[in-house]
Order: structure tokens, then sequence, then C-alpha cells
């Protein structure tokens, strides 16, 4: 598997460099953000690890613009420990993952794989079922035409269920797509952005099925 690193701090991106190599990976680095967006782009690769506080571009712009230019590498970010909104500002801009420094090397590794595994899978720039569309980018939403107002964690479940429109979504798996694989919260504040999230959409759009997750729904049909 293919890795590239864009981390600034140049302790860290030796550590990362020597010990991805170590485990098998084939890894490239990047010191800076237009480095890195420039080796995303250009190279084929299968991973992208990028830290956020960049030089030249942030890590923010070098995922948005990954994702406007339609490379859908899979990105995991880098965040600070207490960047309270790193998390959904990553997730906003198109990040497929984050951890949080410091972090547990053997986690990074199972984390990278398990990107690798679901591969560059391409995301349309309008998310839509029925009267209801959300860009993931600007994190516009309507309903029949009309704008709705959603926080950035709102929109972060939202593109979830959306992105997995025709299945059912487990509590768990919302949970970490949202609030991160290392959440460790009750499970039950799924149910608190859900029911949010019907107050303003709708609630006939999203369904509860019993013992299994949540499934989008689409009344109008």
């Amino acid at each position: 598997m293919r890795v590239l690193v864009v981390e600034d701090d140049a302790r860290l991106a030796e550590v990362l460099h020597a010990g991805l190599t170590a485990e098998g990976f084939d890894v490239d680095v990047a010191r800076d953000g237009e480095d890195g967006l420039w080796h995303a782009r250009e190279g084929a690769h299968d991973v992208v690890v990028l830290d956020i506080l960049l030089p030249k571009l942030s890590g923010y712009r070098v995922v948005a613009a990954l994702r406007a230019a339609e490379v859908w590498t899979p990105v995991l970010m880098l965040t600070a420990k207490d960047g309270e909104f790193d998390e959904v500002d990553g997730l906003d801009a198109g990040a497929d993952d984050y951890l949080r420094k410091p972090f547990s090397f053997a986690v990074l590794v199972a984390r990278l794989r398990a990107l690798g595994r679901r591969g560059a899978t391409p995301r349309p720039r309008m998310l839509g079922h029925g009267a209801l569309t959300l860009d993931p980018e600007s994190g516009e939403c309507t309903v029949h035409g009309e704008p709705v107002v959603l926080q950035p964690r709102e929109r972060a479940l939202l593109e979830v269920l959306l992105r997995h429109r025709d299945r059912v979504v487990a509590k768990d798996r919302l949970l970490h797509a949202v609030w991160g694989l290392d959440a460790t919260g009750d499970a039950n504040v799924v149910e608190v952005y859900v029911s949010a999230l019907r107050r303003k959409l709708g609630a006939a759009r999203i369904a509860t099925v019993r013992g299994l997750g949540y499934r989008l729904v689409n009344p109008d049909a």
C-alpha cells in the first residue's frame, strides 16, 4: 500500500516514514500543504495522512482542493488533542477519518489499512434523497428547495445517512463516523442528533429500524 504523509514536523515525519516503511507501506513524505496537494493529485497513493497545521496550505484547504478536483483518495487527518472542532471541520472538508495527537502507532496502522481496503470511492458533489439535498462541500441543505440550517455534527450525520441511503446504518457506525473511531461517549448522543434532524427535515425522513439502526426514507415517493 502506498501512503502519502503530509507533515511539517520533521521528527514526526521521520518517525512515521520509518515506522510505516517497517510495516510494509511504500511511504512518500511532503512537508507543506502545497507540496502535499501536488503529490496527492499526481501520485497514485492509496491513503493520505494529512496534518491540519501546515505551511502554505492548511490541511483543510488541501483536502477540500482534492475533493473539488474529484480526487477521492482516502484522507486521514491528524488533529490537535485539544482541537474541539477539528474533527468536524475535517470531515466537512472531505476527510474520511481523523486521529488525535498524540496517537498510538498501532491504531494509525489499523486505520490506514481499513481506509486502504475502502478504496477511493467517488463522492458526488450533491447528495440527495427525494426532496432532500445536501452539498457536503458548502454544507447547504434543502428540503423541497427550502434551505435548512444544520449544525456541523448534524450535517456530518446526515451526510453519512445520505451516502448509505439504501441501507440501515448502525448507531455505533454513526457514532464512529461523526465523532471518530476512538469515540468513547454514550452512543445515545446519536439519538439526540437524529431527533434534531427529524425536527428540521421532517420526522418521516429518518426511520428507526429497531435493534439495527437508522435508514433514510423518501416520504415524497
